[in-house]
């Protein structure tokens, strides 16, 4: 009930219940991680249970995987269902042109894959996810366990390299023992306190062998349903750019470089 939440947890399942508005029948959807997202799929589940809705979903980790199949949604694959109508996950962080830092609960690596699947992203989140830049959430950095000291050193220079107002690399950690993620890598969190420009950040990082990929997910959310602690919901759309430019070349046409001069 209500009374029993706290203020952030009313704020997110105002959020996903919202979000649930955009979810229609024989969807194929791509299902978060975290919080917020597990608030979005028991909410499908009720819709699965009580309206008989049919879709399927491509889970972006094994918590959410195993929360799905307990209420009842359809689980599939990205290899069975190469293309998603919608994926629908949470934030550590959004700015104003919806630019994001996700991986605060390790499943950037798929939740970017998905997400990348899908004609369009909707990230639900509580209104203290808004920042006017990003970089006060560490960062996220999945990197292969195999040199990952010489890997996290080439990070730091990476990082010192575009001046960054903080430099501190740290590897995240499962008690005594490095966290490890669906895939059996590890995660470096970067505190950088702000990020001017995510972009040259995002393109450095991605240079990096031994990097596997950032959490920053950039020209990909489409639309923000922000949840507050009253259960009051506001929408923050994606504007024109490079993301629409992204997402009509993806869709409508056969050759994607049929733009480039000869």
């Amino acid at each position: 009930m209500t009374e029993d939440l706290s203020p952030g947890d009313r704020a997110k399942r105002a959020a996903a219940r919202r979000a649930c508005d955009f979810v229609e029948d024989g969807m194929t959807l791509g299902l978060g991680t975290g919080s917020t997202a597990a608030w979005l799929v028991r909410h499908l589940g009720e819709r699965v249970a009580h309206e008989g809705l049919r879709i399927r979903g491509v889970p972006t980790s094994r918590r959410t995987a195993e929360l799905a199949r307990e209420v009842g949604i359809e689980i599939v694959t990205l290899d069975e269902v190469p293309r998603l109508d919608l994926t629908i996950d949470g934030a550590d962080e959004f700015d104003g042109a919806l630019n994001l830092i996700k991986g605060g609960g390790g499943a950037l690596l798929r939740e970017k894959i998905v997400a990348s699947a899908s004609d369009r992203m909707i990230v639900i989140a509580d209104a203290s996810k808004e920042v006017a830049r990003l970089g006060a959430f560490p960062l996220p950095v999945e990197v292969v366990p195999f040199g990952r000291h010489s890997t996290r050193r080439l990070v730091e220079e990476c990082v010192s390299a575009l001046d960054l107002p903080g430099d501190n690399v740290t590897l995240r950690m499962d008690g005594d023992v490095p966290f490890l993620t669906d895939e059996g890598n590890h995660i470096l969190d970067l505190h950088l306190g702000q990020i001017g420009d995510p972009r040259p950040l995002a393109r450095a990082l991605g240079e990096i062998a031994g990097v596997v990929e950032h959490g920053l997910f950039l020209d990909l959310c489409d639309t923000v349903v922000m949840g507050h602690p009253d259960e009051r919901v506001e929408l923050r759309e994606g504007g024109s750019g490079p993301k629409g430019r992204r997402r009509s070349v993806r869709r409508g046409r056969d050759n994607i470089f049929s733009d480039l001069d000869e």
